[in-house]
Formats: structure tokens, sequence, C-alpha cells
């Protein structure tokens, strides 16, 4: 599982797709999960990082699929159109 930051601009995306990379190579799930629970601060760039990180994932034959993603990402991914490439995982119901 990818953890995402708390911030995620075009300054840390490079760093985020080395996490990334790490991540696939060390992750043997047939489906590569990406937590963005922590993500509170991000621009277009995430986007573009979840898209390599799909990429990448569908490279070495695994799924892909974003559990935890704030709103604010979701209608940016909506926005650009990419939705149907970019798996996100319906909220979870929260317990009563």
């Amino acid at each position: 599982m990818l953890v995402l930051p708390e911030t995620l601009t075009l300054r840390e995306a490079t760093v985020a797709l080395r996490m990334f990379e790490q991540t696939l190579r060390s992750d043997d799930a047939a489906t590569l999960i990406v937590d963005a629970a922590a993500l509170r601060t991000f621009d277009s760039a995430a986007v573009a990082v979840l898209l390599e990180c799909r990429r990448m994932a569908r490279g070495w034959n695994k799924g892909f699929e974003v559990q935890a993603a704030p709103a604010k990402l979701t209608e940016l991914v909506r926005l650009y159109g990419v939705d149907s490439l970019l798996a996100f995982a319906a909220p979870r119901a929260m317990a009563a």
C-alpha cells in the first residue's frame, strides 16, 4: 500500500513517484492500493502522479485503486475527465 503525504503538489511529485516505485517493487498484492486519507493540500500534480502510478502498476500487471480520496481530489479528477482511468474506492460507511 502506498500512503500519500499530507501535501502533494508539483514540488513533492518527484519524491511521491519514487516512493510509489519502491512500494510497487516490494508489494506483491495483485492490486496496488493508494491511501489518500492524509492528503490535504494538493494541485493538479497529484492527479498526474496518480495517473503515472496507475501506468506503472499496469506495467507490473497489477490493479490500481485509490482509497479515502478527499472530495476535492475526486472533483479535480472528474474536472480533468480522467475519472474513468483512476479507480477511486467508494467511501466506507462509518460504524454506528
